[in-house]
């Protein structure tokens, strides 16, 4: 059995099938998706109908909540928002307004959790604040903090790894992070998959136990 982590699919619902083939994903393995599941790519409903369908076919699947989801959930509510959903994703669901998304994704998003501890790891959308005496106490900073590294505590940490996505960058630069684990016990996988810049467009997915990589090109044209 495999412990798999992707994060950022970013409505990329074909480069997402596309990986999973690649890993050539059982019923026997685990597959963790750490967030950002929607926006950005065309095919944000895809996404997640596409896990629920793995799910209901006996795939192990765990979902994390990821920034974008909250974005849609703050438009959603009826409360002050500076977010709005990305035009793509309304497209996806056949919508023009956030408040006619089925229920049924909305109560998904809205019972995804913030972080997962499982052996070795802490899985989370974006990091952790460790400005905080329990880092896994600020659930705000889980889905939106960067450049965090250089404030890791090592103590708390102890021997686990962090693993999330959140903020893109280069594929040399996820694989080069596996060689560092030891100065800096963090591994990103967010390749940018909904990114036209060079070294980005990569969907990653990380094997947790055997700590190897698996890219796939973007295959859907963003415009």
């Amino acid at each position: 059995m495999r412990r798999i982590a992707i994060s950022d699919i970013h409505g990329c619902l074909d480069s997402f099938k596309a990986l999973l083939q690649q890993i050539q994903l059982t019923k026997e393995d685990t597959l963790f998706l750490l967030g950002d599941y929607i926006d950005r790519g065309p095919h944000s409903k895809g996404v997640i109908d596409h896990i629920w369908h793995l799910q209901e076919s006996g795939y192990t699947i765990h979902c994390l909540l990821g920034n974008h989801e909250r974005m849609l959930l703050e438009e959603y509510h009826p409360r002050e928002s500076l977010y709005r959903v990305y035009p793509e994703a309304l497209r996806s669901f056949g919508v023009q307004h956030v408040t006619d998304i089925p229920t049924k994704y909305i109560e998904w998003m809205d019972g995804l959790v913030s972080y997962l501890e499982i052996d070795g790891y802490i899985l989370v959308h974006a990091g952790l604040s460790f400005a905080n005496r329990n880092p896994l106490k600020d659930r705000k900073s889980m889905i939106w903090i960067r450049d965090w590294y250089s404030t890791i505590d090592k103590d708390w940490l102890g021997d686990r790894i962090i693993v999330h996505g959140h903020t893109p960058i280069y594929r040399k630069k996820i694989i080069k992070s596996l060689s560092k684990l030891e100065k800096t016990p963090v591994i990103n996988i967010d390749g940018g998959c909904c990114f036209t810049h060079k070294g980005l467009g990569n969907l990653c997915a990380l094997d947790l136990d055997a700590l190897t990589l698996t890219f796939q090109e973007r295959v859907e044209v963003i415009v």
